[in-house]
């Protein structure tokens, strides 16, 4: 178990170079780092020194139609080669296609078709890199209308067919839920507990009629009972508090980082007792 995390940030880097309590490890933006140097390496190298790291990429693109990219596949590898993360993770979606990066996480239609096709690509992308890859869940404001499957199934059959694992995040399972009306618990309860590596917990904007996966705010109670059930099914497993925007100091990150401890330790000890 690796502990309880963050996301690198550069506000931070000074805090963090000074010594802080609390935090176990950090996630890195894969594509901030895919330089040959430069003061963004100097900083990563230097942190690295201190804490494990894992890679967390948004480009990678696996759902989509276009061809994996080579060339971003072989900076990854480089990157992981110099970093030695303990593992490489990205998004289950779509970024972009014929070249063009929308910097957007689209969503997929959840058909035997797409399996097919998304298999092949982590394969590939797995065989590429000599290891396997985590794929989390992301959030999403509309649906295929050719879906047959429920998002967590496919992520099941995704992962018993790869071998690929899963980052959780419980915070997209809660906006998902919200936006298209199926229960959340279902989500955590159906996935297979052996393949939930990695756990990411944030914030979102609720804007009444949809929920907004924005990064900005601290997680809701609502979250913390979810990640509460998700310990609880699947153990102690790598836990981190992602913040993209509006980012406070770091020590109030630490803050919100020890209730996740707290929720974590208090479900698994109820599970114990059951």
């Amino acid at each position: 178990m690796l502990g309880f995390g963050l996301g690198l940030r550069p506000k931070h880097y000074p805090e963090i170079k000074a010594g802080v309590a609390g935090i176990d490890w950090f996630e890195i933006i894969s594509e901030n780092y895919m330089v040959p140097g430069g003061p963004p390496m100097r900083h990563l190298m230097n942190i690295r020194k201190h804490y494990p790291m894992v890679m967390h990429g948004v480009s990678m693109s696996i759902g989509s139609v276009a061809p994996l990219d080579r060339d971003y596949l072989a900076m990854l590898k480089n990157l992981a080669q110099r970093v030695e993360p303990e593992w490489i993770s990205d998004h289950l979606c779509w970024t972009g296609i014929a070249g063009a990066n929308m910097h957007d996480l689209l969503p997929l239609p959840f058909t035997e078709e797409a399996l097919d096709h998304i298999s092949a690509r982590v394969h590939a992308v797995q065989e590429h890199l000599g290891r396997p890859i985590l794929l989390e869940n992301t959030s999403s404001y509309v649906t295929f209308t050719q879906s047959v499957l429920p998002e967590w199934e496919f992520l099941a059959e995704l992962t018993r067919r790869t071998g690929c694992q899963l980052l959780l995040d419980v915070n997209n399972v809660y906006v998902n839920a919200f936006n298209h009306g199926f229960d959340a618990r279902v989500f955590i309860d159906s996935l297979p507990c052996a393949a939930v590596r990695q756990i990411h917990l944030a914030g979102h904007q609720n804007n009444g009629t949809h929920i907004v996966d924005t990064h900005d705010h601290p997680v809701i109670d609502e979250v913390w009972n979810l990640y509460a059930r998700a310990i609880a099914r699947f153990g102690s497993v790598a836990t981190m508090i992602e913040r993209d925007d509006n980012i406070p100091p770091l020590a109030d990150l630490v803050v919100e980082l020890e209730r996740a401890r707290v929720v974590a330790a208090s479900a698994e000890a109820l599970e114990a007792v059951a």
